[in-house]
């Protein structure tokens, strides 16, 4: 199961990069993911929501600006993929498996980097326009952050 739902982490940082450490340091400040003790503990400081929560609400109005790079550009998709591999490896530290998540979760990243672009620009061409396409990846992203913070 840690290792789908370090998959799954993964992918949401390959679709929005903020809303998987939201969706970590929601759960690991809650108390539901215990971090304590791990390299990863900050993710359950008081502010880190907090300050992860705005971060991911200027990613989703930065991501609709007509100026905003492709996702698959590397400064981008290395933050993906970072972001999707440290989010991985807090999915495996309470079970002792956080170097094999950690890959897991990069590797979900990739997925979700490469599948997000190739969705989006196929509702976008459907759709003759890129925000609706947007939107919808938007609401699937939090809707899979729910499943994820719920499985965790």
């Amino acid at each position: 199961m840690v290792i789908i739902l370090a998959l799954l982490i993964g992918f949401i940082a390959g679709l929005r990069a903020m809303i998987a450490p939201l969706a970590i340091a929601v759960k690991a400040r809650l108390g539901l993911l215990d971090l304590h003790g791990s390299w990863l503990a900050f993710f359950g400081y008081r502010w880190t929501p907090w300050v992860v929560a705005l971060a991911a609400l200027a990613e989703i109005v930065n991501d609709k600006l007509p100026a905003t790079p492709s996702r698959k550009v590397p400064p981008q998709f290395a933050v993906r993929v970072l972001l999707g591999a440290l989010c991985g490896a807090a999915v495996g530290i309470p079970s002792g498996q956080w170097i094999v998540t950690l890959l897991i979760g990069a590797i979900g990243a990739v997925l979700g980097t490469l599948g997000g672009a190739a969705a989006r620009g196929a509702l976008a061409r459907a759709f003759g326009k890129d925000m609706p396409a947007a939107l919808i990846e938007d609401v699937v992203t939090l809707l899979l952050a729910a499943v994820a913070v719920h499985a965790l």
